[in-house]
């Protein structure tokens, strides 16, 4: 691991939701370096791990602290929520690590929020799906519109990630509201809140009373294709069997 950073996606970041893999590289790390709400996450058994962190949006700073603790001769890992290669920190170590190429990176795959969310949900994702990011700190708006609108009119299952935050309460409502131009009122869809944690949650509903609720920065929105249906409270996407 010496001269090697390993960027471990730790899921929602139970421990039971992690991957062998990733267990097996942070347990073997000397520092692991994250965000501080996703060390919290690693709770006990990481507690004798020498631990780094930056806050949010200094993640670029985050990243070059994981290539100096290397370079000091350190085993390192880089934790990220989900998976480290969606909308995680894996390109950026990538694009930093070009000044240190002597220090080679690996990525380790995380359950992302897209198939937790949908194991919670039922079976949302069974068919086409895509997933859109609502933040707009990286992308435009007006990008983030025009992949809404292809992704509804190519009759996408549709996953939202970062629907709503302090600053972006009504970014939901906004996206509904470009959805709506392509899809029905009664589409079915689901959000969870809290996935994999305690105060898990999961509602279903409509595209039209989805426009009207209330989530926070931890949910994972999900918009049913034209074969998706509620069924006994589960959202489903039909894979088109003869039954």
């Amino acid at each position: 691991m010496r001269n090697k950073i390993y960027i471990v996606g730790i899921g929602p970041g139970r421990e039971e939701m992690m991957t062998a893999e990733a267990l097996h590289v942070l347990e073997q790390a000397e520092v692991i370096v994250g965000y501080t709400f996703y060390l919290k996450l690693l709770g006990e058994r990481f507690q004798g791990k020498e631990w780094l962190s930056t806050p949010m949006r200094q993640e670029a700073e985050r990243c070059r602290l994981c290539f100096a603790e290397a370079q000091k001769g350190k085993k390192v890992a880089l934790v990220c929520s989900g998976d480290a290669g969606i909308y995680g920190l894996a390109s950026l170590m990538y694009e930093i690590g070009k000044a240190y190429p002597e220090t080679k990176l690996a990525v380790i795959a995380g359950v992302t929020a897209a198939s937790s969310g949908a194991a919670v949900l039922g079976a949302p994702l069974n068919h086409d799906f895509c997933t859109v990011s609502l933040s707009d700190l990286l992308t435009p708006w007006d990008r983030i519109e025009k992949r809404l609108q292809a992704a509804a009119e190519a009759d996408f299952v549709i996953v939202l990630y970062n629907p709503s935050s302090r600053k972006r309460n009504d970014y939901l409502l906004r996206a509904c509201d470009i959805l709506l131009r392509s899809i029905e009122q009664e589409r079915a869809c689901g959000y969870v809140e809290n996935i994999g944690r305690e105060g898990t949650r999961a509602e279903t509903c409509t595209l039209l009373e989805l426009r009207d609720r209330t989530v926070n920065m931890f949910t994972t929105v999900f918009i049913g294709n034209s074969g998706s249906e509620i069924v006994n409270g589960r959202l489903i996407t039909r894979r088109g069997y003869h039954i």
